[in-house]
């Protein structure tokens, strides 16, 4: 299934899941019932927090799950340049935001994987208000508590997916309407 497979190699697989993640992220029960904001914003927050899911799984898998999460990763970086330029940012600005949303990404990335490893509900939750709600909704919030309990449900349902579930697609992701608070 990945013959020969480089960062570079499987181009088609790469682009199939990113397309799972951005159809995961335009998901409207995220705007209308987790609290987060329709703005560029909101969907780069959600964009980090489905990638780092995926990425979390990839890189526990075997070969190649390590070389297919930082394909993904470039992918989304040059995705974002992408959609950058597509909204009239001017050339000179592109590296610089890249550099700025790649640094945010990274760091979400981190503070995700932590709580989910550690298991700890109070720090997950403390990272989707600070991240996700901009602060805008606080960590106890009922919006807050189910989108953790919505990560948590992902993460759950990722960390059964075999390495050649990611190479067939498509990645699948709970529904959003149908996660309810866990306590």
């Amino acid at each position: 299934m990945f013959p020969n497979f480089r960062r570079s190699g499987n181009k088609r697989i790469v682009e199939r899941l990113h397309g799972d993640i951005v159809a995961a992220v335009r998901q409207p029960a995220f705007y209308v019932d987790y609290g987060v904001a329709d703005t560029f914003d909101g969907r780069f927050e959600l964009l980090a927090l489905f990638s780092s899911l995926a990425v979390m799984r990839l890189t526990t898998l075997p070969a190649p799950g390590p070389d297919l999460a930082q394909a993904l990763t470039d992918h989304l970086f040059q995705a974002l340049d992408d959609d950058l330029r597509e909204i009239g940012v001017g050339d000179l600005a592109v590296p610089k935001r890249i550099k700025k949303l790649a640094a945010g990404l990274l760091g979400r990335r981190h503070a995700y994987t932590q709580a989910l490893d550690a298991g700890d509900d109070d720090l997950l939750c403390a990272a989707l208000s600070r991240n996700v709600h901009a602060e805008a909704i606080g960590a106890g919030d009922p919006q807050t508590l189910r989108l953790a309990s919505y990560v948590r449900a992902a993460a759950a349902a990722l960390a059964t997916t075999p390495i050649d579930a990611f190479a067939r697609g498509p990645l699948r992701f709970p529904d959003p309407a149908h996660t309810r608070t866990i306590s």
